[in-house]
């Protein structure tokens, strides 16, 4: 499985370039799950045909600690399962480790085992959300070189 992370500071496309990179990748076959990773809790909107995700964080505080995967995973666009983590009431708490309590719960349900055949996990990141080590938990999301090139002045 490839883990593909996608950041940067608001506006500039990231949710965007992230489920309509998803959509392609599931009409050819793969089997891809997308984290938002944004206290709005936006980045699977269109894989949902438009609907609103319930967060991982507004499951956890509704229901508490007794949470299946089937709770804060749904199926999307041909086939693409899309979690929102969600975050804090603005102003409180941190973003950050509210993604590393959504990530840690993916984990711990099985959401990255074998058995579900990912070929990538997408995390729709944004940039301003800089407290507690959000990155960690997609640490093997590593930059690589661009293939695309600039255009000739």
């Amino acid at each position: 499985m490839r883990k593909v992370a996608i950041y940067g500071k608001g506006g500039i496309g990231k949710s965007t370039t992230t489920q309509n990179t998803v959509a392609g990748l599931a009409e050819m076959g793969r089997q891809v799950m997308v984290v938002g990773c944004d206290p709005k809790a936006d980045s699977t909107r269109l894989l949902l045909g438009g609907l609103a995700q319930k967060s991982v964080l507004d499951t956890l505080r509704e229901e508490g600690e007794d949470v299946e995967l089937e709770d804060i995973r749904k199926k999307g666009f041909g086939g693409s399962w899309c979690v929102e983590s969600g975050g804090p009431e603005p102003g409180v708490g941190c973003a950050g480790r509210g993604i590393i309590t959504s990530i840690n719960m993916l984990e711990s349900l099985g959401a990255y085992e074998e058995d579900e055949d990912l070929d990538y996990a997408f995390y729709d990141v944004l940039g301003d959300v800089v407290c507690g080590g959000f990155a960690m938990p997609i640490r093997d999301a590593r930059p690589r070189k661009s293939t695309l090139s600039a255009p000739a002045r």
